[in-house]
């Protein structure tokens, strides 16, 4: 929804809350693999360090590698920028030379 529009992540630190309650009370243990993804992919989306340690986290206990794959991948830009730079234009950033070259480098777009 919104995407190519800041709005699109307006609703992050709601979505971490909400997943973050519900993952307290096990409600991914409840559902298939397959639909815990759902409760792991705002802290996955998080340009946070410690969300995404915890997204690794989670989808490593899934046990699934190609969800792990992802999730691994979104932790390695946040730890090499602190941020996601595909995000940069639409929410008004200045992207780095080094966010550039990643990006003109074929650096995930998301």
């Amino acid at each position: 929804m919104f995407r190519n529009d800041a709005r699109a992540y307006a609703a992050d630190p709601l979505a971490r809350a909400i997943a973050d309650r519900a993952l307290a009370r096990g409600f991914d243990q409840q559902v298939d693999a397959g639909e815990r993804l759902f409760f792991y992919l705002p802290f996955e989306h998080s340009e946070d360090a410690a969300d995404q340690a915890r997204s690794v986290a989670l989808h490593r206990a899934l046990g699934d590698a190609d969800s792990l794959k992802w999730a691994q991948l979104h932790a390695d830009i946040i730890a090499r920028f602190g941020r996601f730079p595909h995000r940069n234009a639409v929410l008004g950033r200045e992207t780095t030379p080094d966010e550039q070259a990643f990006l003109d480098g074929g650096g995930f777009k998301g």
